[in-house]
């Protein structure tokens, strides 16, 4: 039997309803609910500079962005709360780069995706008990490592969800998550048309932790984006991570086909291997990660991830969202990272190649880069500097990126 999206979800939102629900602490009324509610400002100053060649004059841009951030998040009352999540970015200095996809304001100047304005963040009310929280509206969805649904956090305008979701974590050693999305807002604000991508969206993930092994994943991502065909993806996939006696592992396979709505036909994988090792305060890790290609017929994307976190820092290879480029992607990369005293460090370096070299027009060696971050605190204030280099190879051109960064909240 063929289940559609609604009927899958009511099927699982039905048993994970079985078991009953205990309410956590609570308000004494609705009112004291109110009162019992946190109120929190963070702001996050940001200066990002960007040097791209041309093979004449470089582009360049630097941003010095803001954002103010206000949250206030209300006590329980029968289960019952909610959170409310403001955000306004503004430049310090005039915008004279290019800020969204396609749209070069400024021809010669590089792009930082930064764009001014105010965006309501979060906006849902939630029901919680014995390791349930159901929430409707718009919300923050983090699903293990970002790699398929995340909140591009490291942008100033975050991505979020608009619609139902479900967190399960009262079975013991399982967690399972389920949401229907109506609406994606994007980065780049709701002022522009690429900043609402509606949507069809359902979100399957379930956890299982084996004692003293580590833990699976199952996911199944049914993606059907109204405004973008093209992102629209059917994602089937296992993922296992663990850590022991200081070596950690993750394994990760994946198969993806065109969502409902797609132009395309094609079937696509993913795969990913990484090993690490710690060595008090440093951590070595090495990994493997494959975005696949269909031949000319498609390639495996991730329109919902944190893309940022992936294929290096200067974001090369978000080709509007995607995340993977025609003949797929290879990228072999190292990182070595580690505490010195309060200070956090790291290094990086990514290898990137073609997975089907034909199906991009001849391209093998894509490109590779090396990143450095450093990041720490001066009382309440966090501080991070963080540098980017790609080399470009059959793909792109050669950039460097520099960020400076400091976050405290209230």
């Amino acid at each position: 039997m063929k289940y559609t999206k609604p009927t899958l979800l009511a099927s699982l939102l039905l048993g994970l309803s079985t078991s009953p629900l205990t309410l956590a602490e609570e308000s004494a009324s609705f009112v004291d609910a109110i009162k019992d509610g946190k109120t929190t400002l963070n702001f996050r100053l940001r200066m990002e500079d960007v040097t791209q060649a041309t093979g004449g004059d470089d582009l360049e841009a630097t941003a010095n962005t803001l954002r103010t951030r206000l949250t206030y998040d209300s006590g329980k009352y029968n289960g019952w709360g909610g959170l409310v999540e403001f955000d306004y970015v503004t430049e310090l200095d005039d915008v004279d780069y290019n800020v969204y996809p396609g749209t070069p304001e400024f021809p010669n100047s590089a792009s930082i995706l930064d764009p001014e304005g105010e965006d309501l963040n979060q906006a849902y009310l939630s029901y919680t008990g014995d390791g349930t929280v159901l929430k409707y509206g718009r919300q923050r969805i983090l699903l293990d490592n970002q790699r398929y649904v995340g909140g591009v956090g490291w942008r100033q305008n975050e991505q979020t969800y608009d619609g139902f979701s479900i967190n399960h974590t009262g079975t013991e050693n399982l967690s399972v998550f389920v949401a229907y999305i109506y609406n994606v807002n994007r980065i780049f604000g709701s002022d522009h048309p690429a900043g609402d991508h509606k949507n069809n969206t359902v979100l399957l993930n379930a956890k299982y932790n084996f004692e003293d092994i580590g833990a699976l994943t199952g996911y199944y991502y049914a993606i059907e984006n109204k405004n973008a065909a093209h992102f629209s993806a059917d994602t089937l996939g296992l993922r296992f991570t663990g850590s022991k006696a200081g070596f950690g592992y993750t394994a990760e396979l994946a198969s993806q086909t065109e969502g409902d709505g797609s132009p395309l036909n094609y079937n696509a994988f993913y795969g990913l291997l990484e090993g690490s090792f710690k060595v008090d305060p440093v951590t070595f890790k090495v990994g493997y990660e494959l975005l696949g290609a269909d031949g000319s017929d498609g390639m495996f994307i991730t329109p919902l991830a944190t893309l940022h976190a992936f294929q290096g820092w200067t974001d090369k290879y978000l080709n509007g969202g995607l995340g993977n480029i025609a003949g797929g992607i290879q990228d072999f990369y190292v990182n070595v990272g580690g505490n010195i005293g309060k200070v956090k460090a790291a290094v990086v370096y990514h290898s990137l190649s073609s997975d089907d070299s034909e199906a991009a027009g001849g391209m093998e060696d894509l490109g590779s880069e090396v990143g450095v971050v450093v990041s720490g605190k001066v009382g309440p204030v966090g501080l991070l500097a963080k540098y980017a280099s790609y080399t470009a190879d059959d793909f792109g051109t050669d950039t460097e990126k520099l960020w400076l960064q400091a976050v405290i909240s209230f």
